[in-house]
């Protein structure tokens, strides 16, 4: 038989296997076997050293021929076969559209945060500024610069984690307070900030107290600033947060960055100011401190206090956060329990 027949006999015998395939290793078997280096095809064209060189132009033409008609219906095969394996996907991972979507559960701020947003924009309203500062702060700052020396008494009161012998955890944000003012150039117009964020003393944890818990703290510093000043922004604030039937009381109390200084109250919420457990019998329970700037820490900041002054206050929000909303446990704002956070949706629904 001579080469061309038997060209055309593998082209007549390849051509329907490769169309009757239906699986992707069997057609590659079928690639390698006809048109691999041991192939058929190969072998075939091996036989043209024995040709007369006039017949060798023809075999080779025929098996190119031969050669590209396979290719060309391999590759065909193979895009059907894929084809169908993956409409046979689809139709098996079909979804319903029809179908009703489960639902997702929202979540809520956390109550933490919801008092934080709240004071935020309160304080943003009013011509504030929000002061973002540093977590991990020098005594100079943390202490010094608010007219608490070395030795002072004060210290005992926020006695805190140090990093290095001056380095320590922020134990009250008025560090950023005191940065503030270094850096604040008053002949463009007066300081208005709160500053809210993470502090941390070395207290034991109870029900009342932690090792760590947020603050706000805020100052004023101008000319002509009054205790008026600062007492019209607290009630406006308090009321914000308690409501308007909340009593408020200011009296007299000791800070050493402030003079004079202030402990604010309201009028309990569990009784209404008639006396109960929660208010020890008072009918008053604390919510902040405030006072009058201390001259001293203008002047550690350089600030004229012939001129300038202003006043100061700082609030738990962790205690606004319990007193707005009953709880009686500060532990469990951080325990994540997510059947306790949801119960503080605040304007969300």
């Amino acid at each position: 038989m001579d080469l061309q027949t038997q060209l055309r006999q593998v082209s007549q015998t390849t051509l329907p296997q490769i169309q009757q395939t239906n699986d992707l290793k069997q057609l590659n078997q079928i690639r390698v076997s006809v048109l691999g280096k041991k192939g058929s095809i190969t072998a075939i064209l091996r036989g043209m050293r024995d040709l007369d060189p006039q017949e060798r132009p023809q075999v080779g033409s025929l098996a190119n021929k031969v050669r590209d008609e396979i290719t060309a219906a391999i590759e065909h095969q193979r895009m059907v076969i894929e084809q169908q394996a993956m409409n046979a996907a689809l139709a098996a991972e079909k979804i319903d559209v029809t179908l009703p979507a489960r639902p997702l559960k929202r979540g809520v701020p956390h109550v933490i945060n919801q008092i934080l947003d709240d004071l935020e924009d309160l304080f943003i309203g009013m011509g504030y500024q929000v002061v973002d500062g540093y977590e991990v702060e020098d005594e100079r700052h943390n202490f010094e610069m608010l007219n608490i020396p070395k030795n002072h008494p004060a210290r005992d009161m926020q006695d805190t984690f140090y990093v290095k012998d001056d380095i320590l955890l922020r134990t009250h944000m008025s560090p950023d307070e005191a940065r503030e003012l270094e850096a604040h150039d008053f002949s463009k117009g007066p300081l208005k900030m709160i500053s809210p964020g993470r502090v941390y003393r070395r207290d034991t944890d109870d029900a009342t107290h932690s090792h760590q818990f947020f603050q706000m703290e805020g100052q004023v510093i101008d000319k002509n600033i009054t205790m008026a000043d600062l007492k019209g922004t607290l009630e406006y604030a308090i009321h914000h947060i308690f409501g308007t039937d909340r009593q408020i009381r200011f009296r007299p109390s000791y800070f050493p960055f402030t003079e004079p200084s202030v402990e604010v109250d309201i009028s309990c919420f569990n009784c209404d100011g008639k006396g109960c457990p929660v208010c020890k019998y008072s009918g008053w329970i604390e919510v902040l401190g405030a006072g009058m700037t201390h001259p001293n820490v203008l002047q550690a900041a350089g600030v004229d206090t012939d001129v300038y002054g202003g006043f100061a206050f700082g609030l738990g929000i962790d205690r606004f956060a319990m007193l707005k909303y009953g709880i009686t446990d500060i532990r469990d704002f951080y325990l994540n329990d997510v059947r306790f956070l949801h119960q503080f949706k605040g304007g969300i629904i």
